[in-house]
């Protein structure tokens, strides 16, 4: 009654693990954490552009520093953002400290010290931006 099956199943994957790149886990955590440095250097470089700060200038140096480590030296893409066309600062300090906060998380789960340093400090910048006393100083 039972025949054994001929072909191949569809269900199963064609050839050998080797038909196509894996990467680690390692390898996906240093990608995400780039993209979330690289997308808090884009917002950090609006906030320059809109309220240039010692702080600012300190910070995107270091987010572009460890982008480029993270992606095995290349630097990370910059445009220069102009004052008239930026949104409102707190709007911008929030969507920094978001992006901090999923970056330390992913800096976290890596073990990375350096990169989770850094988006410790730039939570907390942004963090004492947003409290009510940092927003008057702008």
């Amino acid at each position: 009654m039972y025949e054994p099956i001929r072909a191949k199943s569809v269900h199963t994957m064609a050839g050998t693990s080797s038909d196509f790149p894996h990467r680690s886990r390692e390898e996906e955590l240093d990608i995400q954490l780039a993209g979330h440095l690289a997308a808090l250097l884009a917002v950090t470089d609006e906030l320059r552009a809109l309220a240039p700060s010692a702080d600012l200038e300190t910070a995107a140096a270091r987010l572009a520093e460890q982008v480029a480590r993270l992606r095995g030296g290349r630097p990370p893409a910059r445009t220069s953002a102009t004052a008239a066309a930026g949104p409102h600062l707190a709007a911008l300090h929030r969507r920094a400290h978001t992006l901090a906060g999923r970056a330390l998380l992913v800096a976290a789960s890596r073990a990375d010290t350096a990169g989770a340093i850094l988006a410790a400090e730039r939570m907390d910048a942004h963090a004492a931006m947003l409290a009510p006393r940092g927003l008057a100083a702008h």
